[in-house]
């Protein structure tokens, strides 16, 4: 009999309109790191939160060392030494890094939470794990890919031996992505075990020793990673062959759609400027991309071009900022008619810029559009017209949720939130699509389907301004590749005369050039 530290039996969990776990078997070795795969809303987040204690499933049973545990809340898991990085960060924003790391298991002294202790493990914690963090930022104030490191040093923090890692690569730089896999290693070899979530079959190839295989929540199968491929895990995911390379024809740029001249941007974490004196653009036809480490700007330009940040003037009082786009000046206009002059936006975070969460699925596919006269007369909202739109969209782009368009987009799973953003921004009629990491989070399928959609867009004339940390996307969707190093563009590479070593180069400051 193997020899387990986690068997999750016959586990079985409902939701309104949809069984998302139909009698699911999951077993974990010691210091083993097990992938679990699958498309989106396959199952995969909703079975972990079983084990974390964030749900109670309607059947089945949790074995921790060969007995039977019964886990009512995060507090009975981690008690059982079992830790959650989440897919959607679970972090108090008015907090400290360093409070939200202790919060739960705050070190006491003589009365007083003692941060001086607990500032030395974490910062140790950040050290030995390549993980750096400033312990007195808030989390406001801090990027997604910070935010991801206080996560991950949150469960260091509590001496977990049950690791679970919910999607941790999604908003993470290739270095950091490497690093990040060497550290899953490190811990599996320390006798910790490792539940690992993720839709990068590269990573599953790289790091895991068996994975497991979800779709449309039901168990399809174990396998040994050395014995298999990442077809075959592409097939036992998705039911069906996926092409793994992007084909696109030569772009014929047409006029500019965007061109923006000497933007400067503030940071939100330190008092020097995040984007220093940058000037670019798109043309119609085009698909251009910024490339970059996560932290160099990338965030706070996006931010200032779509309207969410204001700008700040130009050092050189003989210089002047402005965002031109379709040929009108729409430096100060606001997010609305920037909008409704046919900009599209794929944020960078879909809870706090994509989505209302409590709103239902419906209303938010039609959030930008809902005065126009398909969807209102006389100021009252056309429901079935609403319902309608959704609907078409929903199946258009596969967006997986238990009710249909009356579903809160709370309770979807993050995949299927991002699709939904994606469909409203592609759908609406615009002239320039701007996508911040528009495949976070996304599977094998999806990936394939939204590249092909944007490599249409561009084909039917849009302007694209794409923003992506992985490297592959940016080299296979790009006609054009823009660096950004410390908030300035450094450097304008053909993707089809450059590579990803030489992307690197410019990304880490090393190689830069003068553009205009």
């Amino acid at each position: 009999m193997e020899d387990y530290i986690i068997e999750m039996l016959h586990i079985t969990k409902k939701f309104p309109g949809i069984i998302a776990n139909d009698d699911v078997t999951i077993q974990l070795k010691k210091g083993e790191i097990h992938a679990l795969l699958g498309e989106n809303g396959a199952g995969k987040s909703t079975l972990m939160s079983v084990l974390f204690g964030l749900y109670q499933c309607e059947k089945g049973e949790i074995r921790k060392n060969g007995k039977v545990v019964k886990i009512n809340n995060p507090n009975d898991a981690t008690a059982l030494h079992i830790g959650m990085v989440h897919q959607h960060f679970k972090l108090v924003e008015v907090f400290t890094v360093l409070d939200n790391i202790i919060l739960g298991t705050e070190p006491v002294k003589k009365g007083f939470i003692n941060r001086k202790d607990a500032r030395a493990k974490i910062l140790e914690l950040s050290k030995r794990y390549g993980l750096a963090v400033d312990p007195d930022a808030l989390i406001s104030d801090i990027t997604v890919g910070m935010q991801q490191r206080v996560e991950i040093l949150k469960m260091l923090y509590r001496d977990n031996e049950i690791l679970i890692f919910d999607e941790p690569t999604a908003v993470l730089t290739p270095q950091e992505i490497t690093e990040l896999l060497q550290i899953m290693k490190n811990l599996a070899s320390e006798g910790k075990s490792i539940l690992f979530i993720t839709h990068k079959l590269n990573e599953i190839m790289a790091v895991c020793d068996r994975c497991s295989v979800l779709r449309k929540g039901k168990y399809i199968g174990t396998v040994n990673v050395k014995d298999t491929t990442k077809e075959e895990l592409s097939r036992m995911m998705v039911g069906r062959d996926i092409d793994f390379n992007v084909a696109k024809k030569d772009s014929t740029p047409g006029d500019v759609v965007l061109k923006v001249e000497h933007m400067n941007v503030a940071s939100h974490v330190h008092s020097k400027l995040a984007v220093k004196d940058v000037s670019m653009s798109v043309r119609a036809g085009e698909i251009v991309s910024i490339a970059g480490i996560d932290g160099n700007g990338q965030s706070e330009f996006i931010r200032g071009l779509t309207g969410l940040d204001k700008l700040e003037p130009c050092e050189d009082e003989n210089l002047e900022t402005k965002i031109i786009f379709d040929g009108i000046d729409v430096t100060k206009k606001s997010i609305r008619e920037r909008s409704s002059l046919g900009m599209s936006h794929i944020p960078e975070d879909r809870h706090k810029h994509g989505l209302i969460l409590d709103y239902s699925l419906e209303k938010n596919m039609v959030l930008q559009r809902y005065w126009q006269d398909k969807f209102q007369k006389h100021g009252f909202i056309k429901n079935e017209s609403v319902s309608q739109y959704a609907d078409e969209l929903i199946g258009q782009y596969d967006v997986r949720s238990g009710q249909g368009g009356k579903t809160i987009v709370r309770a979807m799973s993050g995949g299927n939130q991002q699709k939904a953003i994606i469909a409203r921004e592609i759908d609406r009629k615009h002239k320039l699509l701007i996508a911040v990491q528009p495949t976070r989070g996304l599977d094998v399928g999806a990936i394939e389907y939204i590249h092909r959609q944007i490599i249409n867009d561009r084909d039917n004339g849009a302007a694209v301004l794409l923003v992506s940390y992985e490297l592959d996307e940016v080299m296979q969707l790009s006609d054009r590749i823009l660096v950004m190093y410390e908030g300035q563009i450094t450097g304008e590479l053909d993707p089809k005369k450059t590579n990803v070593q030489e992307l690197g180069l410019y990304m880490a400051g090393a190689k830069h050039e003068k553009v205009l």
